[in-house]
């Protein structure tokens, strides 16, 4: 087992962020690492215990060039879209600040995913229909997060990514992946650069929690 920080539940839950411009692009991640992260996201559920899940982990220099140049193209379209997160909450000069810093990173990181040591790709197995999608990705995602927080335990950093969904098919390509394997997210994982995380800004929980009834 490796070497973990010492942080208590709640700090782990709040200072694992998304991390773009500090992933160290020029340090190897040992593979036993990566399965020992994976390892602990295989324990989180799934609906009726299906463990439908499969996960792609990208090392090779030239899979990971091929997902970042699809990655790069589907960043490109959502900057110049009106929903990047660069160009949110305009009308408040505090909040927008930050979106600025944010839409800053995510072009950052789509200039350099092909470079980013290890790439994971959580994935699902099964027909998607139009039925219970909550149920369906509900049975992924969670043991995605999971990945995420044993990552940041061992001291590394990731980023939960979604862009590349926008070309699935093109990525599916290249990673040959069967026709009813689907994929939830793509994260970058490395260690990172300086010395840690705070808790981000969030809004006032009583402008979001509702009892009872709306």
């Amino acid at each position: 087992m490796a070497f973990t920080i010492p942080l208590d539940p709640d700090e782990l839950l709040t200072t694992t962020r998304t991390v773009r411009k500090r992933l160290d692009l020029s340090r190897p991640v040992p593979a036993e690492l990566i399965r020992e992260c994976l390892t602990i996201a295989l324990q989180a559920p799934s609906g009726s215990n299906r463990q439908g899940w499969h996960w792609l982990v990208v090392t090779d220099p030239g899979q990971r060039q091929a997902i970042g140049a699809v990655y790069r193209r589907a960043t490109e379209r959502y900057l110049a879209s009106a929903g990047a997160a660069g160009k949110l909450f305009a009308d408040d000069p505090a909040r927008a600040q930050v979106q600025h810093r944010v839409g800053d990173s995510v072009a950052y990181l789509a200039e350099r995913m092909g470079e980013v040591p290890v790439l994971v790709l959580p994935c699902i197995q099964g027909r998607l229909g139009d039925g219970n999608q909550a149920g369906l990705w509900g049975s992924l995602l969670p043991a995605a997060w999971s990945y995420m927080l044993a990552a940041r335990a061992r001291g590394l950093g990731t980023a939960w990514t979604t862009l590349h969904l926008a070309y699935e098919d093109e990525v599916a390509g290249i990673l040959g992946l069967p026709a009813d394997v689907h994929q939830g997210v793509l994260i970058p994982t490395g260690y990172y650069t300086g010395t840690g995380f705070s808790p981000a800004a969030r809004q006032p929980l009583d402008e979001v929690v509702h009892w009872d009834r709306w």
